[in-house]
């Protein structure tokens, strides 16, 4: 009965933001911080359908040219809409100008071509870092007034790109899989597109970015070099409002070092065992709505980024003034996230009234040493979790490019040594993250915050909130992290667990465990820890012999 109550409460709240027809002033309400008004791009009015320049909608006509032509002629008369009608469009990369509103009707579907040599390399940016890869097949650099809108469907034809797990698939699947085509690893466990594709595999270990220098290099692996499937690059005024983004080759929506961007009533989905088959990765963007919009995808869900180390930091740009709002996040790795590439900054960014379904994690902020950076001044509020995995707010200041939830030859946790080392420009901090109104059901482990020890996790607060999970809160290097009016339900386990933090504050704070010892003080860095107006009583605190008698206060 308890299980049916918390999904009909879900099915409402989701329900209710679908259909509650937000405004504008409903967008911008609240805001903590200067948040400038998002300018949507404007669009002559003037019309002109792909099948007008010879596009034939029956998915095997390639209509690569068609869409070329549709958007010179339009773009040459100042601009306006493109129309994609109903049918199944075939197409190579598209290629945006200024002023083009691409529109696509409903029943219209865009496919792009599983032929890799239509998409050449180019020298882009990816995972944070300048480098190259295959040609996005949406694409657009330094443009003026663009969008992509209606209700039609774009598929990236991902499945041609990306490697598989056989873990992840039924076997029925991975039998269908392997007999077409591509080829298995040494085990047998992974498929590949490819043999360059293994190859080149082999030769990561950034990521997904090979360590080549050469045009060359890269040509040589090509297959590897997965695109991101819309790619909008130093872009301003840009809108995608309505459409459905589905099965990306890499990430799914990648605005980089764009302006005044707007995404609503946006459909992104990809498979869920795509690998790095993000949703929207906001990069490096100033001034940015995103709101009214529905995720089900592969990795990060709503991600957050500047750059990666050295790359990053040269390029100095934040992504700053983003509001996310009345969205819904079914399957990813995060509901929403922050990093880990986030060398050149994030701040000032809302986050409120939004749902997340079985998400691994809810609220996901990770970077490590190396990155540099500052995350600073984040709100959120109003958030509702159900069914998280692993925790339903985690800050892992150590993260290594591990799966919230561990695959074959992973560790449980990708956390490292806990030493201090100087602190430098490669030094990420994250401070002044501010939470409220946290409603979380079912979920592995409430929260984990963990800085750095050169490094705290700093001015974090956390209030208003019910988190019902496994396990407990628990606080590694942190400083002034405040918890006030939460109420943790835990199944086992300490409730609390702080290690190597100081000025921390447990304000109203009340519980539920089964444990007689519900909070647990360990480290000689720990300090100055207050519980007031708490429900806890002294001989529930297991305090380590190592922490200063004083350290910790009850009143």
């Amino acid at each position: 009965m308890k299980l049916l109550y918390r999904f009909f409460t879900l099915f409402l709240v989701v329900s209710f933001y679908s259909a509650s027809g937000q405004t504008m002033e409903d967008i911008y309400a609240g805001v903590e911080f200067d948040m400038p008004k998002v300018q949507e791009p404007t669009f002559p009015d003037h019309s002109a359908s792909i099948t007008d320049f010879g596009a034939v909608g029956n998915g095997m006509h390639d209509n690569t040219e068609a869409f070329a032509n549709a958007i010179n002629a339009v773009a040459k008369k100042g601009g306006g809409k493109v129309v994609v009608p109903r049918g199944v469009w075939l197409t190579g990369p598209i290629v945006f100008k200024s002023n083009i509103n691409l529109h696509t009707e409903a029943g219209a579907l865009i496919i792009f071509s599983a032929d890799k040599s239509k998409y050449p390399l180019i020298q882009t940016s990816f995972e944070g870092l300048d480098t190259y890869r295959s040609q996005s097949p949406i694409s657009g650099e330094g443009l003026e007034n663009v969008a992509i809108t209606g209700k039609g469907i774009i598929d990236g034809s991902g499945g041609t790109w990306r490697p598989v797990k056989k873990s992840k698939m039924s076997p029925s699947q991975w039998k269908a899989l392997v007999k077409s085509g591509g080829i298995l690893s040494d085990d047998e466990n992974t498929w590949y597109p490819s043999k360059a594709y293994e190859e080149a595999n082999k030769l990561t270990q950034n990521f997904n970015v090979p360590p080549f220098k050469t045009k060359a290099e890269f040509e040589a692996v090509k297959d590897f070099l997965r695109p991101v499937m819309v790619s909008f690059v130093k872009c301003n005024k840009l809108l995608l409002d309505g459409p459905t983004f589905q099965n990306s080759p890499a990430w799914n929506l990648h605005p980089l070092m764009c302006e005044n961007v707007i995404l609503r009533n946006l459909t992104v989905r990809n498979p869920w065992y795509s690998q790095n088959g993000d949703g929207l990765d906001l990069e490096s963007c100033k001034n940015a709505l995103v709101y009214n919009n529905s995720f089900d995808v592969g990795d990060d869900a709503i991600c957050f980024k500047s750059g990666k180390d050295a790359d990053g930091r040269k390029r100095g740009i934040p992504t700053e003034n983003v509001i996310v709002k009345y969205n819904t996040v079914y399957h990813g790795h995060g509901g929403f996230v922050v990093g880990s590439e986030m060398s050149g900054g994030v701040k000032n960014v809302m986050v409120s009234k939004c749902t997340f379904i079985g998400t691994d994690v809810g609220l996901r902020f990770k970077s490590t040493r190396g990155r540099g950076g500052v995350v600073e001044n984040i709100y959120i509020s109003d958030i509702d979790m159900i069914d998280i995995p692993t925790e339903a707010i985690r800050f892992n200041m150590f993260y290594g490019g591990a799966s919230p939830i561990p695959e074959e030859g992973q560790e449980a946790m990708d956390i490292g040594e806990t030493e201090a080392v100087p602190v430098t420009e490669e030094t990420p901090s994250f401070k002044n993250i501010f939470m409220k109104n946290i409603t979380v059901t079912g979920s592995g482990t409430a929260a984990l915050f963990q800085g750095l020890p050169e490094m705290k996790l700093a001015n974090v607060k956390l209030e208003d909130a019910v988190l019902e999970a496994k396990n407990g809160i628990t606080m590694i290097d942190a400083d002034q992290l405040v918890l006030k009016n939460v109420k943790v339900m835990n199944e086992k386990g300490k409730t609390i667990t702080i290690y190597n933090s100081s000025n921390v504050s447990l304000d109203h704070f009340t519980y539920e465990t089964k444990t007689t010892e519900a909070i647990r003080i360990l480290g000689t860095g720990t300090d100055k820890i207050n519980i007031t107006n708490s429900d806890i009583k002294e001989d529930a605190i297991n305090q380590g012999k190592e922490v200063k008698k004083k350290a910790v206060k009850l009143k």
